[in-house]
């Protein structure tokens, strides 16, 4: 009697694979990697001296212009708190009935 399992992995039931086309494959991704690298490079770097200009031909720098906008909406939450707990709707309490139900 011979094996339980059948010998069906021999050498002739695999796909047969040249290594010339996936060494040529590899090498243009490689390539092209490097080349959009580079790509990215170059317009991160327009990109940051660009944006770096143009800071710098603004008027109000963007530091004071946060520092500015910061206070204005420290004073309009300041301005609002005061005019809601000052409103006389902010007075009244609910209160609760003290009288029990009967049944």
């Amino acid at each position: 009697m011979t094996g339980i399992m059948p010998n069906n992995t021999a050498a002739g039931n695999w796909p047969q694979v040249r290594t010339g086309p996936l060494m040529t494959a590899g090498i243009l991704v490689g390539v092209g990697t490097v080349i959009v690298l580079a790509g990215f490079a170059v317009a991160g770097t327009h990109v940051g001296l660009a944006t770096r200009a143009w800071i710098r031909e603004l008027e109000t720098p963007p530091s004071q212009l946060a520092r500015l906008r910061w206070e204005q909406a420290r004073a309009a939450m300041s301005a609002g708190a005061t005019t809601w707990q000052a409103h006389p709707n902010a007075q009244v309490h609910i209160q609760r009935r003290t009288t029990a139900c009967v049944s």
